[in-house]
């Protein structure tokens, strides 16, 4: 691929073109808003001038309910050899594609599975999706070249490629990305009207469960828009759940010993399936997830902390897994939670201890 054609200069968008631009891709970038693609261009992710004649790729990452307007627009403009599309959903554009009686075998749907809580091209990083997975799903039209096409900008972005069907890959993210955002929202909601004193109780749990609920509302409405079906079906089995485990609370309320027991029951079987779902979630490189030990350090909230921790980690021959920060509430300090093999755990914390670290039991 020599040259490309990034149609939506958002978060996506650009990114791939900074990716693309890095190893020496001639980028071009249009967008509704010129001032975007200014924007875009300005970063580095390419040139906002009109391509002389047709490029080797269209990239289009346009709203999903604008993506088969926008295809089909560029495709009649022969504006490419090979165009792609970088919505959340693949199952309503394709059909949408289809009905308009296009010629469908310059096109490959795909979808990067990655992102961030900001939006629009300053958000953007060359390295957005670098080792995230990044759906393709061509149809038995695709051509061979335009498939090429596809997995040459994956590699160029660094990502690891998987080839789905279209509505396959729209029930799977309605399950491990749509749903799991509507009821961080609805979590989240709880805290909008509560007294302050409980919200100034908040940990690293709700901080997990509400991270992505700061995503714009706008980009999600369009996405759920798009693929409304899967995620209620989702959302109706979490429902049955939740009602069940309001019967088992209010069970637990009861002064009746075999109503408390069969509450207990109720509590204890969707924590069980809790359990046996969250150990399916794919681990460190999308691997089989491992069990770390957490070696816990207090430091305080200053230049330098972390550097000094990852390089005492580093001199004591300790692989960091995994890191989290725990933040103390009204005080300028905080845990570093770092997640290593069980057998370097002793090691890291007598290590760290020689070193002046205070490390929590």
């Amino acid at each position: 691929m020599r040259t490309a054609l990034v149609i939506g200069t958002g978060l996506i968008g650009t990114s791939a073109a900074l990716a693309l631009a890095s190893r020496g891709v001639v980028v071009h970038l249009a967008d509704h808003d010129p001032e975007q693609a200014r924007t875009a261009a300005a970063l580095g992710a390419g040139t906002d001038e009109t391509p002389e004649g047709p490029v080797d790729l269209a990239i289009i990452a346009a709203p999903p309910a604008l993506v088969a307007g926008v295809l089909a627009d560029a495709m009649r403009r022969g504006v490419a050899r090979g165009y792609l599309d970088v919505a959340s959903v693949k199952g309503g554009p394709r059909r949408e594609l289809e009905a308009l009686g296009l010629d469908l075998s310059p096109y490959i749907g795909s979808h990067p599975m990655s992102g961030r809580e900001k939006s629009g091209p300053l958000a953007a990083t060359a390295d957005l999706f670098e080792g995230r997975p990044w759906v393709l799903t061509p149809t038995r039209d695709t051509d061979t070249e335009v498939l090429n096409l596809a997995l040459e900008l994956v590699s160029h972005c660094r990502a690891v490629p998987v080839v789905m069907d279209a509505d396959a890959h729209d029930r799977a993210v309605a399950l491990v990305s749509h749903m799991p955002h509507l009821v961080s929202s609805m979590v989240a909601a709880r805290l909008e009207n509560a007294e302050e004193a409980a919200v100034r109780l908040c940990g690293q749990g709700i901080r997990d469960v509400t991270r992505i609920a700061a995503s714009d509302p706008r980009m999600w409405i369009d996405i759920l828009s798009a693929n409304p079906g899967p995620v209620a079906d989702l959302l109706t089995d979490v429902a049955g759940d939740l009602e069940e485990t309001v019967r088992a609370l209010r069970s637990l309320q009861s002064a009746d010993e075999d109503k408390r027991r069969e509450g207990v029951g109720g509590i204890e079987d969707v924590l069980r399936r809790g359990n046996a779902g969250q150990v399916r979630v794919p681990g460190k490189h999308g691997s089989a997830p491992r069990v770390y030990e957490v070696v816990a350090v207090l430091i305080d909230d200053q230049p330098g902390q972390l550097a000094r921790i990852f390089a005492d980690a580093g001199m004591a021959g300790v692989n960091i897994e995994d890191v989290r920060i725990e933040h103390a509430t009204g005080q300028q300090a905080g845990y570093v939670q770092l997640m290593v093999e069980p057998k370097a755990a002793p090691v890291l914390s007598a290590a760290l201890r020689e070193r002046g670290w205070a490390i929590r039991q």
